[in-house]
């Protein structure tokens, strides 16, 4: 499995520590659903200014979000075969982890595995799409260690 982090922001430091955590993310995630581990993904920390842009295009929201999942769907993938790109804002990060009053690294960890499963395929566009995709982030969450007999937040 190999994992690219892409940095464009300040906010956050984004260390060995955080690379590895992402890493180990990915791996359970991709466990949880058999997909195996020749997979290659891309994270990128950004800003506000910059999800903004990005969920205005690609969703038509014009309003900053703090994680987007753009899964890649390729019938000729040859090789290592690439997931998708998953994009956080660290500005939200800070601020959701203030106000739920999460660390960061649990922050971006329940990010990271929430993206990770839309880029194999979940949603939650409806309650039982969203009841399952739910189980599915508990259930990793809970492998991580970071899960503490907490409900995951929609």
């Amino acid at each position: 499995m190999e994992l690219y982090i892409d940095n464009r922001q300040n906010q956050i430091d984004i260390d060995d520590k955080t690379e590895e955590l992402l890493k180990k993310i990915a791996v359970v995630c991709l466990d949880i659903e058999d997909y195996g581990l020749d997979w290659e993904i891309s994270v990128s920390f950004v800003t506000n200014d910059e999800i903004r842009e990005l969920n205005r295009e690609y969703r038509g929201k014009d309003e900053p979000t703090d994680v987007l999942s753009f899964p890649f769907e390729d019938e000729f993938r040859i090789g290592e075969k690439m997931l998708g790109d998953i994009v956080i804002s660290t500005e939200k990060v800070l601020q959701q982890a203030k106000d739920l009053g999460h660390s960061l690294q649990r922050e971006i960890s329940y990010l990271a595995v929430h993206s990770m499963f839309h880029l194999m395929g979940y949603d939650h566009l409806d309650a039982e799409e969203r009841k399952e995709m739910r189980l599915k982030e508990k259930r990793a969450m809970k492998e991580l260690g970071i899960f503490k007999d907490q409900e995951v937040e929609p």
